[in-house]
C-alpha cells in the first residue's frame, strides 16, 4: 500500500495511490491518524499526474508529519553505511592519513554491523537533522540559507516510525528521501559534520507500507536549466549496506528519549552516491531527482539559495 498526504484550500486529506489516481480516505486525514484508525477508502478520486506536476489546487505534503506538533517529529540518520559514501567522505578528509576516522567507522560496520538475530552489533554513525519543521515535500524547494556554504543532494531511503502508547517503535513504512546537506562545510573538517546536517530535507511523495529492504535500486539525477546535467545509478538496502536494518533501529531506539509515546521519527539510512563527490556544485534553480524502484514516483526538489527568487521543481 502506498499512502500520500495532500492539502487543498479546503484542508488536508490522506489518499491511497492506485496506479494513476489517488483514492481519498474518508476517515483519517494524515498518516499519523491512519496508524490509529482503520483503512476506510472512500469514493473520491483525484488525478495523480496533475497533482504530481503541480498543476492542481491540491499539493503534496511530506509523506509523514506530526500534524499537531511538528517538533514531536525527529529527523535523523545513519551515515557511512555504503562503501561509496564512505569513499567520498574519505576523499574529503584523507590528507596524509592512511585511514581516516570515516573509513575506520565504515570498517567497523563491515566487521560488526550485521550481528546475529537478537544481538547488538557495532553502533553506526548517527546524526541529527532537526524536527519535522525541516521536512519538505515533493516539488518544494530545498533552501540553502545565507549562513551555509553550499547545498547538495543525498539520495536515500528513510524509515518512518511512530512510537506507540507502550513506548515501542513501530515502523510504518519506507519513503524516498533527499537528505540535503552542506558538503563544503563538512569538507573543511569532519567535526563540522553535525552542523552541516542541520538543513532542510525532502521525503515523498509516497509512503510505502509493505516495501522490502533487502535491495532497492534506483537513480539520482540533476537537471540544470531544463537539461540533464548528471545522473548515477544508486543502490541501498541491507545487501548493499554494512549495517542491518535491525542493528540501525536498535541503536537509534536504545535511547529512552527516542521512545516517547506519540512521537514520529524519520530516519535516513545513508547514501550510495551524490554529485558533490564527483566535483559538481549545485546552483540556484537546479532540480534534484531521486527515484527508487518500488517506492512510487520520483522525488523532485529545486535548489533555492538565499537572496534569490523562488525556483520551481
Amino acid at each position: 500500500m502506498r499512502l500520500i498526504q495532500l492539502e487543498s484550500p479546503q484542508g488536508r486529506r490522506l489518499g491511497v495511490v492506485e496506479d494513476d489516481r489517488i483514492r481519498l480516505l474518508s476517515g483519517p486525514r494524515s498518516v499519523y491518524d491512519f496508524v490509529a484508525q482503520r483503512d476506510d477508502r472512500g469514493d473520491e478520486f483525484l488525478d495523480y499526474a496533475l497533482i504530481y506536476a503541480g498543476d492542481s489546487a491540491w499539493r503534496i505534503l511530506p509523506a509523514i508529519d506530526h500534524p499537531a506538533e511538528p517538533a514531536r517529529c525527529m529527523v535523523s540518520g545513519t551515515g557511512l553505511t555504503h562503501i561509496r559514501s564512505a569513499a567520498n567522505r574519505n576523499a574529503m578528509h584523507a590528507g596524509a592519513a592512511s585511514e581516516t576516522d570515516s573509513m575506520k567507522m565504515y570498517r567497523w560496520g563491515v566487521e560488526g554491523g550485521k550481528p546475529a538475530p537478537g544481538e547488538a552489533g557495532t553502533s553506526p554513525e548517527w546524526f541529527y537533522k532537526g524536527t519535522g519543521l525541516a521536512l519538505r515535500a515533493h516539488n518544494q524547494p530545498l533552501d540553502v540559507p545565507a549562513y551555509a556554504e553550499d547545498g547538495g543532494e543525498e539520495p536515500e531511503v528513510a524509515g518512518v516510525y511512530v512510537i506507540d502508547a507502550s513506548g515501542t517503535p513501530r515502523r510504518i513504512g519506507l519513503v524516498t528521501g533527499n537528505e540535503f546537506s552542506d558538503h563544503v562545510l563538512e569538507k573543511r573538517n569532519y567535526l563540522y559534520l553535525a552542523s552541516s546536517k542541520l538543513r532542510p530535507c525532502a521525503i515523498g511523495p509516497e509512503l510505502v507500507l509493505d516495501a522490502p529492504f533487502d535491495l532497492i535500486e534506483g537513480e539520482v539525477s540533476i537537471e540544470r536549466a531544463g537539461a540533464a546535467l548528471w545522473s548515477r545509478a544508486i543502490r541501498t538496502g541491507e545487501s548493499a549496506m554494512c549495517h542491518s536494518l535491525a542493528n540501525i533501529e536498535h541503536h537509534h531506539f536504545k535511547f529512552e528519549a527516542h521512545r516517547r509515546p506519540g512521537d514520529v521519527h524519520v530516519h535516513f539510512f545513508g547514501a550510495d552516491a551524490f554529485s558533490f563527490g564527483e566535483g559538481i556544485r549545485l546552483k540556484d534553480g537546479d532540480v534534484m531527482q531521486v527515484r527508487w524502484d518500488g517506492l512510487g514516483r520520483p522525488l523532485r526538489n529545486a535548489v533555492r539559495k538565499a537572496g534569490t527568487s523562488q525556483a520551481g521543481a
